[in-house]
């Protein structure tokens, strides 16, 4: 009987020490996104995910002669006899830090189911004063309509994506014109916009990051998302914490808003005790698991990038 007792007992401190060190590794990476340290988490994706299923397709490319102006393709495994459905993503860092490499996560993440992945950097601090962040990203998405198809991409399925400071940068390209169509990119070539805990109604700025990013604008409210909803814009998603006090979730409530008042109805996903980093450390292993980002993520995805039917076989002619 005692024999039993200990038993149990062992094996209760081993779930017991399993658990605690679960919470030990998630505030960790919450540590890590809030000082963004992010190859941290990019580290720990590939300890637990693993490597099959993926490949890096392009590695410390440049769309630019700036060394930020980075870009990275990361690719299913396996071949496709057509062009797969591709998602451009745009890293956060506040406008003044990140770096693609880091975010290689998410390439493996979406690229194990079925997409195409482009990882842009953009110039930051100084040089990445408003606008030049979202002219980068803009020459990023051009660089995509030229490239990708060569990696395997269908340059008919562009979907932009972003975290945080990269969410913003993904909805003034969706939705003011004039960025994608000063870098030659038509009207019409983004199918979505996905936008992870993003700010797009901030002014007036109350933050050292937004007043360095912004505040030298001829007219600061100019810079602002919410400004330039409209009815023809690609479809939104919008995902947020209802525990972020980064970005607060009345940014993604106010655009869900006005977007659904210009004619496009937009829900935000506002999930119950979620803050500002973890709606990309979800896209992580072994944070994948609590699927409630990558689920309606992948949902949105589906929905605009509709696979082309084959061609018909060329019929012999037969006199």
């Amino acid at each position: 009987m005692m024999t039993g007792l200990v038993r149990i007992g062992k094996v209760g401190w081993i779930l017991i020490g399993l658990a605690l060190t679960a919470l030990v590794l998630l505030g960790i990476w919450r540590w890590a996104l809030a000082n963004n340290a992010v190859a941290l988490l990019d580290w720990g994706d590939r300890q637990f995910g693993g490597n099959s299923g993926y490949k890096v397709a392009l590695a410390d490319g440049h769309y630019g002669s700036d060394d930020q102006q980075r870009i990275e393709v990361i690719v299913p495994a396996e071949a496709s006899p057509r062009p797969r459905p591709v998602v451009v993503f745009i890293h956060g860092g506040s406008w003044n830090s990140g770096d693609p490499r880091d975010y290689r996560f998410i390439g493996r993440t979406l690229a194990r189911q079925g997409y195409v992945v482009v990882l842009p950097g953009y110039r930051l601090g100084v040089k990445g004063k408003f606008p030049a962040m979202i002219e980068d990203g803009a020459a990023a998405v051009a660089w995509t309509r030229d490239h990708v198809a060569k990696y395997g991409g269908d340059t008919g399925q562009v979907v932009l994506m972003g975290h945080s400071a990269g969410a913003y940068n993904v909805m003034m390209l969706a939705l003011e014109r004039q960025w994608l169509g000063r870098a030659g990119v038509p009207d019409g070539f983004v199918k979505g916009v996905i936008g992870l805990s993003g700010p797009y109604d901030f002014y007036p700025f109350t933050s050292d990051s937004t007043r360095h990013a912004f505040g030298s604008a001829p007219d600061p409210v100019l810079t602002q998302p919410i400004h330039f909803v409209r009815g023809d814009a690609p479809h939104v998603l919008l995902i947020t914490g209802d525990a972020d006090t980064t970005v607060k979730p009345r940014n993604s409530l106010a655009l869900a808003a006005a977007l659904t008042s210009a004619g496009l109805p937009t829900r935000a996903v506002v999930l119950p005790g979620m803050d500002h980093g973890d709606t990309a450390v979800k896209l992580a292993a072994p944070f994948n698991r609590d699927r409630r980002v990558l689920d309606p993520v992948l949902a949105f995805l589906a929905a605009q990038c509709q696979p082309k039917p084959p061609s018909p076989p060329v019929q012999p002619h037969r006199p």
